[in-house]
């Protein structure tokens, strides 16, 4: 067995499919993915045997999506009580299989647009080191009926049951303390009101998009300015899109408000507004309005908030591996069952490349040869081109070397890889690591 597919009996040592044929394929299978995630599922199998059998798994009615990332949930929550806090990412992306004959899928954002919706909950620590997905919702949205009224469950209800389930893992880990972070849509007074009933078990962080009426009458956003600031950060924020990477300096207010929450109830909540100072000519400034339940009154405070509520983008990465590493949305699957156990699937692969790209940042000098077979880190230096060490290699040589190989320069001014070349160079060291392993046992 190798290092590669060691991660995988480790991760998945405890899955129960009900059936000793279903656990193995499940583990095969999540080798295959791991080991190619940009190839189709036929490219992905070892012949086509094991592409019929891949397709039978996916197929299998018995087979519940949940139970397949059981264990990694799990492990992922054996991961969190390692650290004393962990941030608690959530958020929902579309998938759009558009143009795709396939069953039970409904509208998107526009209601032409056929797919599904995805909302994950992802763990972080403040350093991003992203720990595993514990939680997901997968669904597709019913059609409008001649009123324009969306049937089915209000979709708004997954942020306030994705506090609760981060506050039942709350009860179970004592010593680390569990914050549920979240973008705009998450600002429903709803959830603030339930963490409230359970005794807020865990903490909250959500981006505000209501300028909510204080008791008083006047207006949340406009009460929080009132006032001087209490200071400023400084960060520097990598390019998105169309936008080159820049330094960023904000502003900050914080004040310590009541919120009405309906039926004679009300929250206490602090609502923060970092505001983007100095931007550059063009760009429209950076500004967030942030509500949560924590208490922040020193410059100290509201800079640790600010800095949970920037490792958000997490999450963004962890959708980007898996639309365009695992490319889901190309996935020709027949019905909406078998793409979401597929789903299970890719979204492990997906959290596993994030982890060891943010792993060979924050711990660097770990050995490779724990996350890579021997023959991977032989093959990625030989596509590089470049001499081995002479002494075991660390994660962050290794992963640099495969980067290379997926595109990333590596000169003195680049920094370390991102996940994109990461994902691009694993591709071609894993075929010449088979290579070579191939080689070897044609010579034996």
């Amino acid at each position: 067995m190798t290092d590669t597919t060691q991660w995988v009996e480790d991760e998945f040592a405890e899955i129960d499919l009900g059936d000793a044929r279903l656990d193995k394929r499940a583990k095969l299978l999540m080798a295959r993915f791991s080991g190619n995630p940009t190839a189709s599922i036929p490219k992905s199998c070892n012949g086509w045997g094991e592409t019929v059998a891949t397709y039978r798994f996916l197929e299998n009615d018995t087979v519940d999506w949940r139970d397949i990332m059981a264990p990694h949930w799990e492990k992922t929550q054996e991961r969190m009580t390692e650290y004393p806090l962990v941030l608690c990412l959530q958020d929902t992306t579309e998938i759009n299989f558009n143009g795709q004959q396939i069953e039970g899928l409904g509208p998107l954002s526009y209601e032409v647009q056929r797919g599904m919706y995805l909302h994950p909950t992802i763990a972080v620590t403040p350093e991003r080191l992203q720990l595993g997905v514990v939680d997901a919702w997968m669904w597709a949205r019913e059609l409008r009926d001649a009123q324009g009224v969306r049937p089915g469950q209000k979709e708004s209800k997954r942020w306030t049951e994705g506090y609760e389930r981060i506050a039942e893992m709350a009860a179970d880990m004592p010593t680390t303390r569990l914050v549920y972070v979240a973008d705009r849509e998450a600002d429903i007074i709803e959830m603030m009101r339930r963490a409230k009933q359970l005794g807020t078990p865990a903490d909250w962080l959500v981006r505000a998009k209501t300028n909510r009426a204080l008791p008083d009458g006047e207006k949340l956003w406009a009460h929080t300015l009132d006032g001087e600031s209490l200071g400023g950060i400084a960060f520097t924020i990598g390019p998105r899109e169309k936008q080159k990477g820049r330094k960023v300096r904000q502003q900050l207010w914080a004040k310590r408000v009541v919120l009405p929450a309906g039926r004679g109830t009300t929250v206490e909540a602090t609502c923060i507004i970092a505001r983007e100072i100095d931007a550059p000519p063009g760009v429209e400034p950076i500004e967030w309005r942030l509500l949560t339940n924590r208490t922040a009154t020193t410059l100290d405070q509201l800079i640790e908030l600010i800095d949970w509520y920037r490792a958000r983008w997490e999450v963004e990465i962890f959708f980007h591996v898996l639309k365009n590493a695992c490319k889901i949305e190309a996935m020709q699957l027949g019905h909406i069952d078998k793409i979401e156990r597929a789903l299970a699937l890719f979204m492990v692969v997906s959290w596993r490349i994030v982890y060891l790209m943010r792993l060979g940042r924050t711990c660097p000098h770990l050995d490779a040869t724990l996350f890579f077979d021997p023959d991977e880190i032989r093959a990625a230096y030989l596509l590089t081109k470049e001499r081995r060490p002479t002494q075991a290699p660390t994660l962050n040589e290794v992963l640099r070397q495969i980067a290379k190989v997926g595109g990333f320069l590596g000169r003195k001014g680049d920094g370390e890889p991102g996940v994109k070349t990461i994902w691009q160079g694993m591709v071609d060291v894993r075929v010449a690591a088979f290579t070579i392993q191939a080689l070897r046992d044609e010579g034996s």
